[in-house]
């Protein structure tokens, strides 16, 4: 399949998520999402007012993480959290979802927990990504495989009103044999697992582990329709590289790694 340039940029939400990030580098990465024209940056809460600001009349949206990175806070600081985020103007939101409650098998309060996020933000106009972070449930729980496990997330985030379930944070570290910490990220397994388990209604995000052009071709591929980097300029410059010597894009395999 060949994509254009505008197809694979505004599938891009440009990451603006590391802790040490300065207040010049998070200026930077939006003047960035605007020279390249992306779908939009993914930034923290405190950040969101300032970004409209520097983003505005750009076509870039401003998207605002919840309960980030591992999914910990109580639903009604979630709700507020993306009360806040939408009043400064966040057209997006990406939560986390409760992760040891999930595990646990505690379902009603998983859909409870993405549900109140999912009220708030939609009266406010504001559209929302669930994230599983996929990295933590590669064993499956509550008596579920892990597929099966992915497939029962599907299903509730969609019956609470999430309009995408993304796989990762990109900061899912898992300790290794080691003793190190690393983390997948997005799979194609799950890519093509998620997309088949939810309804057309409900978009699919890769997160992590999409670091070049083809890897962003491949996402494309596999019905994702955002995807969390921090590779943008050198995904779009690979992809005006190409173009400018007649070349088709060539979907390779996601990586590992991430944000």
């Amino acid at each position: 399949m060949t994509y254009s340039y505008s197809d694979l940029a505004k599938m891009i939400d440009h990451s603006l998520l590391h802790p040490t990030m300065t207040d010049a580098e998070l200026k930077a990465g939006c003047e960035l999402a605007a020279k390249y024209q992306v779908a939009s940056v993914c930034i923290k809460p405190y950040a969101v007012k300032q970004a409209v600001d520097w983003l505005r009349g750009s076509g870039v949206l401003v998207g605002c993480v919840i309960g980030f990175p591992h999914g910990n806070s109580t639903t009604e600081s979630k709700r507020y959290e993306t009360a806040l985020a939408c009043q400064d103007g966040a057209n997006e939101i990406d939560m986390v979802i409760n992760i040891g409650k999930a595990l646990s098998g505690d379902w009603e309060y998983v859909e409870a927990d993405v549900k109140a996020v999912c009220d708030e933000a939609h009266q406010h106009g504001a559209k929302v990504k669930v994230i599983f972070e996929n990295d933590y449930l590669t064993n499956g729980g509550a008596g579920l495989s892990s597929d099966d496990f992915k497939r029962k997330l599907c299903e509730i985030c969609e019956r609470a009103g999430a309009d995408w379930v993304k796989t990762s944070t990109g900061y899912g570290f898992v300790k290794q044999p080691d003793g190190s910490y690393n983390y997948k990220g997005a799979t194609e397994h799950d890519l093509a697992l998620m997309r088949a388990s939810c309804g057309p209604q409900v978009q699919v995000k890769a997160a992590g582990g999409v670091r070049d052009l083809d890897g962003l071709i491949k996402v494309r591929d596999l019905g994702g329709t955002r995807c969390g980097a921090t590779a943008t300029a050198a995904m779009m410059d690979e992809f005006r590289r190409r173009e400018a010597a007649g070349e088709g894009g060539s979907a390779g395999q996601i990586g590992s790694g991430g944000y």
